[in-house]
């Protein structure tokens, strides 16, 4: 099949890796292919160029460009708390002190709503972070039982692996084991041979020896 990926590494059957010199001349292959491997200027031009910035946000960018500028940084301002008086040249002015009069109210305003917010928040905060605590764990539980069903299934593949490879190998025994009585009867028929033919030769050179001899006592 096209496209189809056979390996024929069976670690689960294999032996000798921990034999001397075998790391070291894995290590050696790879070295030499390394060295015969010449990549182009622009052998990643295939790829998409890569966006350093796309989770980079205004607040960041800003950060980043002060700490390159080795600029500290800008204290907590605490302006918006301050209620300062007109200025002395207003001194007098009616609509510069409804200004500051109403600058107050806001900051009144604003620390009444804070206060408000934290009264709520001892009221029901507990109970809020006890709902979210319990979310948590439901989470928590569904990402355990996903794990455990993610292991049982890398469990049963490595046993499946283990499985197919152990037959696997029994297989290539048994036919290791078949391939080398044939390489022997083999042999042994190449060696019969050989004797076969050697005697053969031997009764030939025997009949034509006879032979002659005959000859030669019937000459006169």
């Amino acid at each position: 099949m096209a496209g189809e990926v056979f390996v024929d590494a069976l670690p689960y059957i294999d032996l000798g890796y921990d034999e001397p010199g075998i790391r070291e001349g894995a290590l050696a292959l790879v070295e030499e292919e390394t060295r015969r491997y010449r990549p182009t200027k622009n052998y990643l031009e295939h790829l998409p160029s890569i966006h350093l910035n796309a989770f980079e946000t205004e607040l960041m960018k800003n950060e980043f460009e002060r700490l390159q500028q080795r600029l500290p940084m800008d204290t907590l301002s605490m302006k918006r708390y301050e209620l300062p008086p007109p200025p002395a040249a207003k001194m007098s002015d009616l609509s510069a002190w409804n200004e500051c009069v109403e600058n107050s109210m806001a900051q009144l305003e604003h620390q009444a709503t804070r206060i408000c917010n934290l009264e709520l928040m001892l009221e029901y905060s507990c109970e809020a972070w006890k709902s979210y605590i319990e979310l948590l764990m439901k989470c928590l539980s569904v990402a355990q039982k996903q794990l455990q069903s993610i292991r049982k299934e890398i469990q049963e593949i490595n046993w499946q692996r283990k499985h197919a490879q152990t037959k696997a190998g029994e297989k290539l025994l048994k036919l290791e084991t078949m391939w080398e009585e044939l390489v022997k009867k083999n042999y042994e028929i190449e060696q019969a041979c050989v004797e076969l033919e050697e005697h053969l030769t031997d009764e030939q050179r025997q009949k034509w020896e006879e032979e002659n001899n005959i000859v030669n006592n019937m000459e006169p």
